[in-house]
């Protein structure tokens, strides 16, 4: 079927011209992608670093890591350098990368790249200011993972992977005991690297002087070896579902999961516009049936998580205690309907304009491009893919998308959890647990 839609596809109409911009790779490896939009007098910054998490421990160290990056013996007069220029700085992480995103005024971008060399170049977080953010950093994951919402994602990356991948992307705090600047300055040694990481610089600049930047304030970051990088997710198989019993809960959170195509896959357009028509916006198939006809639940929604080499499906949608076994059996109505019944022509050409309106917003902003093509480069797929995505999304038919909706889309392909109050909401661990689960 992926050949048929290869196939399918090979004659294809000259793409217009790209985004003014530079794509290019630093003699230490560092990937370059410079792009020009004049929105706003704005520069947008996103470094994106593989930070690999190899054992459980990696989670909370690199949540720590990130926390701290830009704590300096300076830190006063760094920040009040970067004020003058209308910058921000910050750092985040996940399972795969350590994320560096800020943003400056026009002509601040010399000072936003020499505070972002500062970081990446090493690690001078005093020690009475790490053991302060580790605190913080304690306390708030462990509020974190008591959302209900946190708690959900929680267990179905437990549930889909197994406990040894889910323990690389939940941060556990007591991981953070005894964490102090030496074991810090060895993970930034380590993993923070230029090899591998992808700059991207979006906003009203000149390419070649961006570059030109660029290249003076992290040329000569350190090659270094290169950085480990998380394993990828193990495959998602269909089954039964996981009850997790919360007594007391007024709600209950339903997620879904099944496999998906990769982005780099000729057929994910298809792919994308099936899963719009089911739960991806708000005239889906999903939003109809539980929130408008049913009144089961405000709000669900189905997406793709998109990793380097795979993707995996997610339906989610909570719902009060005593609608629960009714939604589950709704959304297995739905999925079941999906299949016999593919998306129509109609529907395809709704999500088909919700897709290509999306991707034309993404491309608007510069905050909002810059992530964008930092993400699609991630998984592999380079900055002209969010460019080409229109016209792969004209060339998508219908029968593509119906074959995909069966492909994917049978109940019988999906696993998930059920985090509920058993008694109140009535569902048997045991009833779940089978494949046909409602």
């Amino acid at each position: 079927m992926h050949a048929a839609l290869a196939a399918a596809t090979a004659d294809r109409p000259v793409p217009p011209p790209p985004l003014p911009g530079i794509d290019t790779v630093l003699d230490n490896g560092l990937r370059v992608v410079v792009v020009r939009t004049r929105v706003v007098p704005l520069v947008e910054l996103r470094l994106i670093v593989p930070c690999g998490r190899l054992e459980p421990h990696d989670a909370a160290r690199a949540e720590l890591l990130a926390a701290t990056l830009f704590h300096r013996p300076d830190a006063e007069e760094a920040d009040g350098a970067l004020a003058d220029v209308g910058a921000e700085l910050q750092a985040g992480t996940d399972a795969r990368r350590l994320i560096v995103s800020g943003f400056a005024l026009r002509d601040g971008l010399p000072v936003l790249l020499d505070a972002c060399a500062d970081a990446v170049l090493g690690y001078r977080c005093p020690p009475q200011a790490l053991a302060q953010e580790r605190a913080r950093l304690a306390a708030r994951l462990r509020v974190a993972w008591s959302h209900p919402a946190a708690a959900a994602r929680a267990a179905l990356q437990r549930h889909r992977f197994g406990e040894a991948y889910a323990a690389l992307e939940i941060p556990d705090p007591t991981h953070l005991d005894g964490t102090g600047v030496e074991a810090l300055r060895a993970l930034h040694e380590t993993a923070v690297r230029p090899a591998g990481s992808v700059l991207v610089l979006a906003g009203d600049l000149d390419p070649d002087r961006a570059l030109a930047l660029v290249t003076e304030a992290l040329g000569h970051w350190p090659r270094g070896g290169t950085a480990a990088r998380t394993p990828g997710p193990p495959p998602v198989r269909g089954g039964g579902l996981r009850l997790y019993d919360r007594p007391g809960a007024a709600q209950s959170q339903i997620r879904l999961t099944a496999r998906a195509l990769p982005r780099t896959d000729p057929a994910f357009p298809a792919l994308q516009l099936a899963d719009l028509v089911l739960g991806g916006y708000f005239a889906s198939r999903l939003v109809t049936s539980l929130r408008e006809r049913k009144s089961y639940a405000y709000g669900a929604r189905s997406g793709i998580d998109s990793a380097p080499g795979s993707g995996t499906l997610v339906i989610e949608t909570d719902t009060s205690a005593e609608h629960t076994v009714a939604a589950l059996a709704e959304i297995r109505r739905v999925l079941r309907r999906f299949v016999q019944e593919p998306p129509s022509a109609a529907e395809i050409t709704s999500a088909r304009r919700y897709a290509i309106g999306s991707t034309a917003t993404a491309m608007g902003a510069p905050g909002s491009l810059a992530m964008a093509l930092a993400n699609l480069i991630e998984v592999g797929v380079g900055p002209s893919w969010l460019h080409e995505q229109a016209r792969r999304l004209h060339e998508v038919t219908e029968r593509q998308v119906g074959e995909l909706a069966v492909e994917f889309y049978d109940p019988a392909a999906f696993t998930g959890v059920v985090i509920a109050d058993a008694a109140a909401s009535g569902a048997s661990p045991h009833r779940l647990s089978t494949p046909e689960w409602c």
